[in-house]
């Protein structure tokens, strides 16, 4: 076995993903080299600024007291490193499945540089693909670029975070599992050091064969996706049933440790740049090998259609054609711009098609919208903005200055709104009171109902 103590990484891809665990990694006291196309990012990281938005991200690089640096040269970075992670785009392909495109030139790009250099090194994948994908055309693309062979001079290992856009940092420090695919013990042990180092925690490491470590990532967020799928379920049964209170429901659920209490919300579908592309991904890879994946396409079929079921509510609660209805989120989540398969995007769309007059607010999103919308889409600046120019409002995304919408803000607006609350997140309780609030997932109060008594030495009946 090698002696492959790491000190030096290169990270191929600074986008949203790579800029911040390359500070982790500069900030955790490894030397660390950046590369990206992009010479913004570049620059911004050279000049110690986050190139990408991100939660802490400047603060972290900070933290890395010049150890982090940056080039568009992927030859130097991988050259004067002990490992290369890559962290590039794997874009979903028509039929589902993920491209190598990118993951492919960097794999090349790296054996290149490689292939003069001595002694061991170590290069992951933290990219999301395929099974099948990092013992197939990827190993074989390293070792022929490279000159050299996997397992012996070469480390290779298939590792995917478990992150989300806006908690990065915090989910890439605190992870609960790092997955590792490794070609041979030596190079999960080196990647499996690093992890050691950077995290705060103390995480379950899981190691085993590539195609094992590739099914479990598309698996795990196709695991997720069904339990939101079922809460949102059990949301919209408690909305049409007197005195049913969907957070009352779920919460007993996840007391059951079979269970467990996360994502369990009961709120809108799921959206993002992973969830949906990982649950078809999971049913593609079903078919291809030659099984079954029913669950996983319903579950994506019944997500799709939830965005239907929430305008159709929004139109029940519209009285006039010229009524406005303001939509409060269009980032898929709070504390981050991205728009990808967001619900409040997708909600603000199937309106405007229907013919409803939308103004849409965002804290961070607003220039991704506007760039993918229609022209016939309103966007407001500010909050107070959006409230004074609706008739219904629909908070998609639970940012935390939705949650502070007060009377005293709608009543500012001049006049009575309707405010339906997709995640339960207003805390005015007064609001909560006078207002026309539409919580999804609580049913209608509870009428009153005369009962009769009946008791004798045998039986109780009610009727």
């Amino acid at each position: 076995m090698h002696e492959s103590k790491i000190e030096r990484i290169a990270v191929i891809g600074l986008g949203k993903l790579g800029s911040p665990i390359a500070a982790c990694l500069a900030a955790a006291g490894y030397t660390v080299v950046g590369v990206d196309t992009d010479p913004a990012k570049v620059e911004a990281i050279n000049a110690g600024h986050a190139p990408v938005n991100e939660t802490d991200l400047e603060a972290t690089i900070s933290r890395s007291e010049g150890r982090l640096t940056a080039t568009t040269e992927i030859d130097r970075a991988v050259e004067q490193a002990d490992a290369t992670l890559i962290m590039v785009p794997t874009p979903s392909d028509p039929d589902g499945r993920f491209s190598l495109k990118f993951v492919l030139a960097a794999i090349r790009a790296t054996g290149r540089a490689l292939r003069t250099r001595r002694g061991y090194h170590l290069v992951s994948i933290c990219s999301t693909v395929m099974p099948g994908a990092t013992g197939g055309e990827i190993r074989e693309a390293l070792e022929l670029t490279s000159g050299q062979r996997v397992g012996e001079t070469l480390g290779l290992c298939y590792s995917p975070e478990f992150i989300a856009l806006g908690s990065v940092i915090r989910d890439y420090l605190n992870p609960d599992m790092v997955l590792i695919g490794e070609s041979d013990p030596c190079a999960g042990a080196a990647l499996e050091s690093i992890y050691r180092t950077v995290c705060h925690n103390e995480p379950s490491v899981q190691r085993m064969s590539f195609v094992n470590a590739e099914l479990t990532k598309i698996a795990v967020n196709s695991y997720i996706t069904t339990k939101i799928t079922f809460a949102n379920m059990i949301g919209g049964i408690c909305q049409n049933l007197p005195g049913a209170d969907v957070d009352v429901v779920t919460g007993a659920l996840g007391c059951d440790s079979r269970i467990g209490r996360k994502y369990l919300k009961g709120a809108v579908g799921y959206g993002g740049p992973c969830f949906p592309r990982d649950n078809v991904a999971l049913a593609r890879a079903a078919e291809l090998a030659a099984s079954g994946a029913d669950l996983a396409r319903s579950v994506d079929q019944t997500n799709r259609a939830e965005v239907r079921r929430l305008a159709d509510l929004v139109r029940t609660h519209l009285t006039d054609s010229q009524h406005t209805v303001g939509v409060l989120g269009l980032s898929y989540k709070p504390h981050t711009e991205v728009i990808e398969q967001s619900q409040g995007l997708l909600l603000t769309q199937a309106l405007a098609g229907d013919g409803v007059p939308v103004i849409a607010h965002d804290p961070a999103a607003l220039a991704n919208a506007r760039a993918v919308m229609a022209d016939d889409i309103r966007f407001a600046e500010t909050l107070e903005e959006c409230l004074a120019a609706a008739d219904v409002l629909v908070i998609t995304t639970p940012w935390p200055q939705y949650t502070q919408i007060t009377n005293a803000m709608l009543a500012g607006a001049g006049r009575h709104r309707k405010l339906i609350d997709c995640w339960r997140c207003v805390e005015d309780v007064a609001l909560r009171e006078s207002a026309d609030y539409i919580a999804i997932g609580v049913g209608p109060r509870e009428a009153t109902v005369d009962i009769d008594v009946h008791v004798n030495a045998t039986s109780l009946q009610v009727a």
